[in-house]
């Protein structure tokens, strides 16, 4: 459990690609703060990431830069764009997709937070 104020110093060099199809930057992901997760993920422009779910977590975006297209469960696909939140509860299947020119970026806040046993990709 976190028992000090802490900053957390942005690396723009810890960014990696991950399974999914996007790109991803962990801010703050550590055993001592379990209850929340937050990564920064961008999706090049054209791309798709892979249907997949989350089994435990509660999922979020937060929509930063760029315009894209959200499924998520049985929902009608929608386009999202700046200063959109996206909610996905566990065991729900999503993917988003990049239909813009430039990079799509958004925050992935998760409670509890995301760890990588916890996804699951889907077909």
């Amino acid at each position: 459990m976190i028992n000090k104020p802490t900053i957390q110093h942005y690396d723009p060099d810890k960014e990696y690609f991950f399974i999914e199809g996007c790109y991803i930057n962990e801010l703050s992901n550590h055993t001592s703060d379990p209850d929340v997760s937050i990564a920064r993920a961008r999706v090049g422009p054209g791309v798709t990431t892979q249907w997949h779910h989350l089994n435990q977590t509660t999922e979020r975006y937060v929509i930063l830069a760029g315009q894209g297209i959200v499924e998520i469960g049985e929902e009608l696909s929608q386009v999202v764009s700046t200063g959109d939140v996206v909610i996905i509860p566990p065991l729900t299947r999503q993917r988003i997709s990049n239909n813009g020119e430039a990079d799509l970026i958004f925050l992935a806040i998760c409670s509890p937070r995301f760890t990588e046993s916890n996804y699951t990709e889907l077909s």
